[in-house]
């Protein structure tokens, strides 16, 4: 697959392979919450759709930062991979395997990012299209399945571990071969301010910059 969604997915992946998931952003904190992130590094934003007017925010993020990756989380059927595109989104995130989400995302030029926990799951994933994989929630895995799971899966698979994701507790997970990890309420929670997130933003960006093995 190529598009431009792709083409950034790849880049922000060797750059800083972390996704910022902004649950509970409202369009007003959309843009300060977004200076934050985008000037500490980050480059994959993620606003769940359960969170208030999340389109709104989609779209506010997506016309600021239009270098950036911008998308949807919680997606779970084909209109919604819709309703985010029409607002100008790119990536396609969710709890879960749905081969209608993947397939929707696909046919639109979006990154998706379903979450997977099995092998099944992961190849069935894969096969409809997925960009990369989601594992979630990472509380109920270790980086013993992340290294079980790659020693299967084709090479090069993106698996990004989600859930309970600290700047301590990243790199084992590292040296198991993740290939990047989402981090929701350790960054983003509703009433943080943009100072405070962009205070944990650098403390992230600083311990992915350790080597593998460190």
């Amino acid at each position: 697959m190529t598009s431009p969604a792709f083409d950034k997915f790849q880049s922000a992946m060797q750059a800083l392979p972390l996704v910022a998931i902004l649950r509970g952003l409202t369009p007003a904190e959309a843009e300060p919450v977004g200076d934050a992130l985008v000037g500490a590094g980050f480059r994959l934003l993620e606003v769940p759709l359960n969170s208030p007017e999340p389109l709104a925010s989609i779209a506010l993020l997506r016309r600021r930062f239009p270098d950036a990756l911008v998308g949807a989380g919680t997606v779970l059927d084909a209109a919604q991979v819709r309703a985010v595109h029409d607002a100008g989104g790119e990536l396609v995130v969710a709890p879960n395997f749905d081969a209608a989400v993947v397939a929707e995302a696909r046919r639109l030029g979006m990154v998706s990012l379903p979450g997977v926990m099995t092998p099944t799951e992961a190849f069935g994933a894969l096969a409809a299209g997925a960009t990369g994989l989601k594992l979630f929630p990472a509380e109920l895995a270790s980086p013993a399945v992340v290294k079980a799971l790659l020693a299967v899966l084709p090479r090069g698979t993106a698996l990004m571990p989600v859930g309970g994701i600290s700047p301590e507790t990243m790199q084992p997970w590292r040296d198991a071969g993740a290939a990047g990890f989402g981090i929701g309420s350790s960054l983003y929670k509703p009433g943080k301010s943009a100072a405070a997130v962009a205070a944990d933003a650098i403390k992230f960006v600083a311990a992915y910059a350790r080597p593998t093995g460190a």
